[in-house]
């Protein structure tokens, strides 16, 4: 039976009322925690179609021996973003350097008196590549500065690569310009302001003003999602340039879990109809309390 409405009480009022009621009673509950997503505690990559690693710098202070460890037994197949001094190590595990460093994100050509510098660096890194049988070596355009225009800082960017495609053809090692996001100003490693090289599809246009099969594209996801969207659709675009990828969650390059506005799985398969074979690079920062899980969590999704 429902209990009648008091004659003097409008409906309207005791709606409002009744909102307002539940309203209170949901503040004096006590906040739930997040939960981590459910994961097997023992997942291991199943199917192996996608060759995972992991940029090593995400998972600090975890010292590099214990991720080795961990990225052995959960399934991945490579680690980057260490110090070269653990590569022996790292090898004798049976995983593989997936991608060698060079000059660094700030410091790049896009300043000509950074020329000399960035070219020893890529060469250093060439060589290191080679000895490791790595057949990728990052490089950067570096930031913004005053007094240099778009249009020169560009051909600052293409003369000094060109300077060093031709021994990374020799190599046969390629460098890879990685795209980065200059929206996100909230950590030093979540986007980096005034980065040159922030829009993809120009990243693309550098590339193709080399003119070698060696210069290729980092495809950073979550740097690519950030600054121009529409990932899929530039993967299948670009993937003729593209020799790797890396993968964090948006907005907060956490999991990659649906506190995350990217759905990876579908991005995983179409990487994959694209007939790509290198590596897929895990860059998230880890937020769990359990850093292994949340490891073994972003394996599984992208174990497509």
């Amino acid at each position: 039976m429902t209990t009648p409405i008091a004659p003097h009480v409008s409906r309207r009022s005791w709606l409002k009322a009744a909102t307002v009621f539940a309203g209170a009673a949901a503040l004096a509950q006590p906040a739930l925690a997040a939960k981590e997503p459910s994961v097997e505690p023992d997942f291991r990559v199943r199917h192996g179609r996608i060759r995972q690693s992991i940029m090593g710098w995400t998972f600090n202070p975890m010292p590099t021996p214990e991720l080795a460890r961990h990225c052995k037994a959960i399934g991945l197949v490579a680690m980057e973003g260490i110090d070269a001094k653990f590569y022996p190590a790292i090898r004798e595990l049976g995983l593989a350097v997936s991608l060698v460093g060079s000059h660094g994100f700030a410091k790049g050509p896009f300043n000509p008196a950074n020329r000399e510098f960035c070219e020893q660096k890529l060469r250093e890194g060439i060589d290191l590549a080679a000895q490791v049988n790595c057949k990728n070596v990052i490089t950067f355009t570096g930031m913004r500065e005053p007094g240099i225009s778009d249009e020169a800082g560009a051909k600052n960017c293409v003369d000094c690569w060109k300077r060093v495609i031709g021994y990374a053809e020799e190599k046969r090692v390629n460098l890879c310009l990685e795209h980065l996001n200059s929206r996100d100003s909230s950590h030093p490693m979540k986007g980096h302001p005034g980065y040159f090289g922030d829009d993809v599809d120009s990243c693309i246009d550098l590339i193709k003003r080399v003119g070698s099969p060696n210069m290729k594209l980092l495809f950073d996801i979550y740097h690519v999602q950030i600054m121009n969207g529409d990932v899929i659709r530039r993967i299948r675009l670009y993937k003729d340039y593209i020799a790797h990828y890396h993968t964090a969650g948006v907005p907060g390059r956490a999991e990659l879990d649906d506190t995350q506005e990217i759905n990876y799985p579908p991005i995983l398969r179409a990487i994959l109809e694209t007939g790509y074979t290198g590596y897929v690079a895990q860059e998230f920062i880890p937020t769990w309390p359990d850093k292994v899980q949340a490891l073994r969590h972003a394996a599984k999704v992208c174990d497509v």
